[in-house]
């Protein structure tokens, strides 16, 4: 009989020793029972716990509370399964089952393969390739989703999730409000304190596993005022809600103090006043004391562009300079209150320009993450970063990188004055996700991005991206999951590995008929950039709509290979193939719209998009584990906006 025995003491090997014995239990449904126990001196059974505890060598970790070293020896009766941190050893059950046939392909029970066979030995010890690997609330989230994504983010070893805003009530105020579905599902309101009591409930969650919390972000230029955060325009000019004693801390736009566009996380606040900056320290600094289970505190200017103060003084340095000013008074205050507070900062829209004259003082204590949010996704890095030009900046009149090679190069000016940690804040999961509707142009891009990312030096990356990331697969979300640990995976390796577990023997046929649809809609045309006269429409191009149309004979093999492989002995199998089918009706209506905005019959093209998202909304609540139709309006309402602009759509009020 197989037994686990605990050798160290922590939550994340307490849940890791008993998800080890599920998964066993699943797979050996005969073998018995497995005890569980806490023997620091077993010498037997399966035994967990931390590497410094078994006398292993961790030399090799920098910071073994960060660093995750994975290290199994087991033979047929058990064996070492342990970890450079507690995280480390729930990573090092899921990477022994995985090396036993188990695979996780998308949240939920129905998005794993379990099978059933006697347990084989593993010899196995890895670091992964990314320090950070990680994940971030986006889109229109549920509770129960949100659940589901912290208990497969470790499955797929990856170690990070970050909850934006100190509520994040937006985005859970998308989904049970039923943003871009409300003619099909009531709203059901949900109140700031529920959206708070579910943050908490899934900070317990992680800290259970002993994964990374990174919280807030943005928020910080408005909240120390007492201006709420979570308010948005659809609340109301909301202008009343400002207290008449914070007006002189907004940034000065146009001669005036207020809210950007009535919202309060796209307004600024006026850097260069000594007084609003001890008030957001004081802040800052009080949320840290409170809140000791955020690993890293990510302290963002506003999610606005070209909106900083314009006063005098303010204009008498740049953005960052101003950021790096403030962030030193912070770490002060840290300091003296002898805090351990790890902070993130931000490159991103106006702080993409390094700042000239000031530096951070205390590097340990910082992270900086970059942010290439107006970066195009149909390409990597393709050449060297040497000879890219980066303008002066200018307050207010910027304009933003639209290449890899030139968010790296600015990147770069940052690391002149910057030598700390760094990792990447990514938008793949955003709305590119769904302007390529296959999925596998994307899928490949993000394992060259990756391994473009590690080789310039990045610690790691987090998504920006809804939590219902796998329609019509979860193959883009594998393949950075996979990347991430292990950059030496190619893409055909990662392919194989998913659409094989996910479709079975035939998945060839599935890889092929993904790739010709993809090939059909065109990722490049559905980001904006094969217009054939800019004048008449970012998506006008006549000669593409054919290509779009030839979509309705592609998904007509799609369901003959859907109607085939409809029912398997495995539930993953066939949850995959008939999320497959509901795709290839998603997919011919979505054409039918694009064809009408390809030929310019923009009237037509409103209507079927309008009949696409009314129609396929009745399924949501069918398939929303995987399948976020706010987000999806949200992004492809930007392709039948009527606008001519000379680069594709970017909003950054996400």
């Amino acid at each position: 009989m197989l037994s686990i025995n605990k050798i160290s003491d922590a939550s994340a090997i307490h849940y890791a020793a008993d998800e080890l014995r599920k998964y066993l239990r699943m797979m050996m449904p005969e073998g018995g029972d497995i005890k569980v126990a806490y023997n620091p001196e077993a010498k037997c059974g399966f035994r967990l716990g931390l590497m410094q505890d078994l006398g292993l060598d961790v030399s090799d970790a920098e910071d073994p509370e960060l660093d995750d070293i994975l290290y199994i020896d087991c033979d047929k009766e058990g064996g070492i399964i342990a970890g450079s941190n507690p995280r480390s050893v729930l990573l090092a059950v899921y990477e022994y089952l995985r090396q036993n046939g188990c695979r996780w392909l998308m949240p939920g029970v129905d998005g794993e393969f379990i099978p059933m066979q006697d347990i084989k030995p593993v010899k196995y010890r890895h670091k992964p390739s990314m320090r950070y690997r990680g994940w971030c609330n986006e889109g229109s989230e549920s509770q129960q989703c949100m659940l589901d994504a912290i208990e497969f983010l470790p499955k797929v070893g990856m170690n990070v999730f970050m909850m934006e805003f100190r509520i994040p009530s937006g985005y859970y105020r998308r989904y049970y409000n039923h943003l871009n579905n409300e003619a099909n599902r009531p709203e059901e309101p949900v109140s700031n304190e529920t959206v708070l009591a579910w943050k908490r409930m899934c900070e317990a969650e992680l800290s259970r596993r002993g994964l990374q919390f990174h919280d807030i972000g943005h928020g910080w230029t408005v909240d120390p005022f007492g201006i709420d955060s979570s308010l948005h325009k659809w609340d109301g000019d909301n202008e009343d809600k400002i207290p008449p004693e914070s007006r002189k801390y907004l940034a000065l736009l146009n001669g005036e103090r207020k809210l950007y566009s009535c919202t309060p996380n796209l307004t600024n606040f006026c850097m260069s006043n000594e007084e609003a900056r001890k008030i957001f320290v004081r802040y800052v600094a009080d949320y840290a004391e409170h809140h000791g289970n955020s690993d890293y505190l990510h302290v963002w200017l506003a999610d606005g562009f070209n909106k900083h103060c314009e006063c005098e003084s303010c204009q008498s340095r740049t953005t960052s300079d101003w950021y790096i000013i403030l962030l030193n008074e912070l770490d002060e205050e840290l300091t003296a209150r002898a805090l351990p507070t790890r902070i993130v900062f931000i490159a991103y829209n106006d702080t993409v320009w390094a700042p000239l004259t000031e530096r951070i003082k205390n590097t340990k204590r910082f992270s900086l993450l970059t942010a290439p949010i107006t970066r195009k996704y149909t390409e990597t890095l393709s050449k060297s970063t040497e000879d890219t030009e980066c303008v002066p900046y200018v307050r207010n009149k910027n304009v933003l990188p639209r290449s890899l090679e030139s968010s790296i190069a600015y990147f770069n000016k940052w690391k002149e004055m910057w030598n700390g940690a760094n990792l990447t804040y990514e938008y793949h999961f955003w709305r590119h996700q769904y302007l390529d509707v296959s999925g596998t142009a994307l899928a490949r891009r993000i394992n060259e991005d990756i391994k473009a990312y590690y080789d310039v030096g990045m610690s790691g990356i987090i998504e920006d991206g809804s939590q219902r990331s796998f329609f019509p697969t979860g193959l883009p979300f594998y393949t950075y999951a996979r990347t991430l640990y292990d950059v030496s995976l190619s893409y055909e390796e990662i392919l194989e590995e998913y659409l094989s577990c996910a479709f079975g023997e035939d998945w060839k046929e599935f890889r092929d008929y993904l790739d010709k649809l993809g090939a059909a809609f065109d990722f490049e045309y559905m980001e904006g950039q094969r217009s054939a006269n800019i004048d008449i429409g970012l998506y006008y191009n006549p000669s593409h709509a054919e290509s779009l149309l030839s979509v309705r004979e592609i998904v007509k093999e799609g369901r003959r290979l859907v109607e085939a492989h409809f029912n398997s002995d495995y539930r993953i199998r066939t949850v995959s193939v008939r999320l497959l089918g509901d795709h290839a009706d998603y997919a011919e209506m979505l054409c039918e719209a694009v064809a009408a905005k390809a030929l310019g019959k923009d009237d037509e093209a409103d209507a079927l998009f309008s009949k696409l998202k009314l129609e396929f909304g009745k399924r949501e609540v069918y398939i929303e584990p995987y399948y976020d139709q706010g987000l999806v309006g949200y992004s492809l309402d930007k392709i039948f906006e009527r606008r001519s602009n000379l680069e594709p759509i970017i909003v950054l009020d996400n």
